[in-house]
C-alpha cells in the first residue's frame, strides 16, 4: 500500500464512500453498504473474494477493478 492509500484508509471504507457517483462503481458501493457482511476495513482482494462468496456477476468484478484503478491513481 502505498503512503497516499494509507492516508485515505482501507479501500473499503473508501468504497463506500462513492454511494453517490454515477456509473458501475457507484452501483457496486451501493451494494456494499447494503451488505452486512462487506470488508469495511479490506483491500481490494478482500472486497473480490466477497463478492465470489456472494457469487457476483461479472460486471461488479469489473467495477472492482475500476474502483481498485481510481484508489490506487490518489
Amino acid at each position: 500500500m502505498s503512503e497516499a492509500q494509507a492516508e485515505r484508509g482501507p479501500f473499503g471504507r473508501w468504497l463506500l464512500m462513492q454511494v453517490e457517483r454515477v456509473g458501475i462503481v457507484g452501483e457496486l458501493a451501493k451494494g456494499a453498504a447494503g451488505d452486512r457482511g462487506f470488508p469495511r476495513d479490506g483491500d481490494p482482494e478482500a472486497v473480490r473474494k466477497r463478492l465470489s462468496i456472494l457469487q457476483a456477476d461479472g460486471e461488479m468484478f469489473a467495477a472492482l477493478e475500476e474502483a481498485e484503478l481510481d484508489w490506487a491513481s490518489y
